[in-house]
């Protein structure tokens, strides 16, 4: 199976005329965060594949359609309806979903910096994971597996983050897939601007991705 992951930013392989052709083989696509909700539009349209997405701490403007906005700083106070799909993505932030027999789970948002939208503290976080454990407790009785995939949009504390407040990363994922093991989590936040850098990673049972800009990942298992 292979799927393409994409954050942060607007790739021109990936926003292209040819990206059907380009990326026939994939099976389904990944968005990390700060990515324009028109970008994820073109990909869904272009490629006909099924696309999930998270939000990242940018590009917030449809935010208030998927969530309740309740803090000041918020540049809109959206509806409360928690639709799930919209531009014919599918949003994966702070809830799980099933891909064939690939199973889902993401989070939205980056460390709180400077109050604003989309960002949590610690704590905050770490009970937004809790939410997920009923689900998670089904997929293991029914499925035989906690999960397969976590998409973030900020990575994971010590791993692929940086020591700035802004880039930091959540301690409380790897406590998360300590516990959960997902096979892999992709997550974005951290741009990439040096071929050097490192942008896979293992963390215990689990591959942590970078997704910046794009990356193609084959998991080895035959397409569903």
């Amino acid at each position: 199976m292979k799927i393409l992951c994409v954050s942060d930013q607007i790739d021109p392989l990936v926003y292209s005329t040819s990206v059907k052709e380009r990326y026939k083989d994939v099976d389904f696509v990944i968005a990390a965060g700060d990515l324009p909700m028109e970008y994820l539009d073109f990909i869904v349209s272009a490629m006909n594949k099924p696309v999930y997405f998270v939000f990242g701490n940018h590009n917030l403007n449809e935010f208030g359609l998927y969530h309740k906005i309740e803090d000041r700083y918020s540049p809109q106070r959206g509806n409360t309806s928690g639709i799930e799909e919209g531009h014919g993505a599918v949003y994966l932030g702070f809830t799980a979903k099933r891909e064939e027999k690939t199973l889902l789970a993401g989070v939205s948002g980056s460390k709180r910096y400077n109050n604003g939208l989309n960002q949590y503290t610690e704590g905050q976080m770490k009970r937004k994971l809790l939410a997920l454990v009923p689900r998670l407790f089904f997929n293991k009785l029914f499925y035989g597996r906690y999960l397969d995939i976590f998409v973030t949009h900020a990575p994971p504390a010590g791993i692929h983050d940086k020591s700035d407040p802004c880039h930091q990363g959540f301690e409380c994922f790897k406590w998360f897939m300590e516990k959960f093991t997902p096979r892999y989590l992709v997550h974005g936040h951290i741009h990439l601007y040096d071929l050097q850098d490192i942008r896979v990673s293992r963390f215990n049972k689990t591959t942590v991705i970078n997704a910046y800009s794009h990356f193609i990942l084959d998991t080895g298992d035959e397409t569903q």
